[in-house]
């Protein structure tokens, strides 16, 4: 974690707060001072701000079910953020575990905690992600071997790899990826002559999607470890 955010994880400074007090040499990693504010910084450190130990607050771990027309950022945009249904203090340290496009509903995880995030997004870790499609037309008979066996997107060099796919009628089926490329469900079903007509994220590794539309939880201590195993 970069030193200014571990500073402001710890006590109830800003950013420029922060800053200023780094840039002042107030603030010692390990008995050093230290005055650059990008500095990667770790739990197990002793940093000081005016000779005070600070501890970080603990990490948060959220599940949302995410409404339409919203957007995976900490701000507003084109569309709304969904950090506004959030009604936690310190909500500006979070952020969401990857993405869902602004029509995109359904599961989004959200946290402070950087490296558990990045252990979800990282295909190499093989964390499954479950969308429930609606398509515009039929689904072809082909279209399970098309997705076992991987397809070319539109600017992609490489197949996309191994995915589930589970017809549950014509134009309605279930679909499991561990990858997370751009618009990347989307683009497969183009890729076999359809279109996304809605789009829902039910599941993310062994977390299914149990709150209603708009609404949250914190995620139990054996869900969270569930990432790591």
């Amino acid at each position: 974690m970069r030193l200014d955010r571990f500073i402001c994880k710890s006590t109830t400074l800003n950013k420029i707060d922060a800053l200023f007090h780094i840039k002042n040499e107030n603030v010692t990693v390990n008995g050093s001072i230290v005055t650059k504010e990008q500095t990667q910084v770790h739990e197990n450190n002793i940093i000081k701000l005016n000779e005070c130990i600070l501890t970080p607050r603990p990490f948060r771990y959220i599940v949302m079910n995410k409404l339409g027309d919203t957007i995976c950022s900490n701000i507003d945009e084109a569309y709304p953020s969904l950090f506004n249904n959030l009604n936690i203090e310190n909500v500006s340290e979070l952020h969401t575990v990857g993405r869902l496009d602004a029509d995109t509903t359904g599961m989004v995880l959200l946290t402070d905690d950087g490296r558990w995030s990045y252990r979800i997004t990282t295909p190499h870790h093989d964390c499954q992600k479950v969308y429930r499609v609606t398509l515009s037309k039929d689904i072809s008979a082909d279209a399970k071997d098309k997705f076992a066996h991987g397809l070319y997107l539109q600017g992609e060099a490489q197949m996309t790899r191994p995915a589930k796919l589970e017809v549950l009628s014509s134009k309605d089926v279930r679909l499991s990826i561990v990858e997370g490329k751009f618009h990347q469900v989307k683009r497969m079903f183009s890729a076999i002559g359809n279109r996304v007509v809605h789009l829902h994220r039910e599941q993310i590794g062994s977390v299914t999607l149990d709150v209603a539309p708009g609404q949250w939880r914190f995620l139990s201590e054996d869900e969270i470890q569930s990432f790591h195993r």
